[in-house]
C-alpha cells in the first residue's frame, strides 16, 4: 500500500501534463492522439520482444486486449478533440466524470462493492469538477461541442479501465499496456487516413510535444494506473485520476494564463478531499 502511495501521485502529476502538451501542439487532435500511442508503443517494444510476453496469450485475452485498445483510441480521439474548443480546465474536469461510469461498471460487471468511503469519495470529487467547469465553461456552440467530446471521452475511458481492471489480475504490467497501447496506435491510425489528416509536416516544437507526450503522461502516467489496477478497484484508480484536473488547471495558469478563479481553488480542494476519503481502506 505505500507503493500506491508513492507512485499514484506520480502517475497524477505527470497525466496533467497532457493537456499542456496537447495545446501546444500544432496538429489535429487524431494526429495527436495517434502520435502519442505510436511512440509510446516503438519505446515498449525493446522491452516486450525481449520478453516474448505475447507468447501465453489466449484467443479470449486477445479480444479483450484489442478492446482496451480500442476504448483508449476512442478515449484519447475524443477528448483531444475537445482540447481544441474548450478550456483545459473544463475539457479535463469532463472527461475526469468517469469515476460515474467506472463505479457503476464495476458494480454491474465485475460485482466490485460501492463502499461508502467511495460513494463519498465520488460525491466530492464530483462536485469539485463541476464547481471547477461551473467556473471556466464558456456558454457557446464550440465550447458545449468540447464539453460533449470530453464527456465520450470520460465514458470511453471508463471502458478501458474497467477491461483493464479485468486483465491485469491475471497478466503483468508489460505484458498488458504493449498490446493496448499498440492496438490504440493502429485505431487511431487508421481513422486519421480515413479521414486524410497528414502525419508530417509539423514545426520541430510539435514533434517535440509528440514525443514529450508519449514519454510523460502515457509510459509515466497511464501506466502507473494501469500497475496499480492489479492491486485496487478500477473504482478507485478512476477516483485517483481526479487529481488531473488540479494539476492541469495549475499548470494552464502559469504556462498557458488560464485564469484561477475561486472556484478552482475550491473545486480543487474538494477533489483532493474525495481522493483521500476514497483511498481510506481501499474505498470500502
Amino acid at each position: 500500500m505505500i507503493r500506491l502511495y508513492l507512485f499514484l501521485p506520480i502517475g497524477i502529476i505527470a497525466i496533467s501534463t497532457a493537456s499542456i502538451f496537447i495545446k501546444l501542439c500544432d496538429a489535429p487532435a487524431l494526429v495527436i492522439a495517434a502520435y502519442r500511442l505510436t511512440l509510446a508503443s516503438f519505446l515498449l517494444a525493446p522491452f516486450a520482444c525481449h520478453k516474448k510476453s505475447w507468447q501465453n496469450w489466449t484467443e479470449s485475452e486477445w479480444r479483450w486486449l484489442i478492446l482496451s485498445g480500442i476504448f483508449l483510441a476512442l478515449h484519447f480521439a475524443f477528448w483531444i478533440a475537445s482540447l481544441k474548443y474548450t478550456s483545459v480546465a473544463s475539457s479535463v474536469v469532463l472527461v475526469s466524470t468517469n469515476p460515474i461510469f467506472v463505479g457503476l461498471g464495476a458494480w454491474l460487471f465485475l460485482k466490485e462493492s460501492l463502499g461508502w468511503n467511495l460513494i463519498v469519495g465520488i460525491a466530492l470529487s464530483f462536485l469539485g469538477s463541476g464547481l471547477i467547469s461551473f467556473g471556466d465553461v464558456a456558454l457557446s456552440k464550440e465550447a458545449l461541442m468540447g464539453d460533449g467530446l470530453a464527456l465520450l471521452g470520460a465514458v470511453t475511458a471508463s471502458g478501458y479501465l474497467l477491461v483493464g481492471r479485468k486483465m491485469r489480475k491475471g497478466q503483468d504490467l508489460l505484458s498488458y499496456i504493449f498490446p493496448v497501447y499498440s492496438a490504440g496506435a493502429i485505431v487511431l491510425i487508421i481513422i486519421s487516413f480515413a479521414f486524410q489528416k497528414p502525419f508530417f509536416g509539423y514545426s520541430s516544437s510539435t514533434y517535440l510535444y509528440f514525443f514529450l507526450l508519449a514519454l510523460v503522461p502515457q509510459l509515466i502516467g497511464h501506466t502507473t494506473f494501469n500497475w496499480a489496477l492489479k492491486y485496487l478497484p478500477a473504482s478507485l484508480v478512476a477516483i485517483a485520476i481526479l487529481g488531473e484536473p488540479v494539476g492541469s488547471t495549475i499548470l494552464a495558469f502559469f504556462i498557458l494564463g488560464e485564469g484561477l478563479t475561486s472556484f478552482k481553488v475550491i473545486g480543487g480542494i474538494l477533489i483532493f478531499a474525495g481522493i483521500l476519503i476514497a483511498m481510506k481502506k481501499g474505498g470500502k
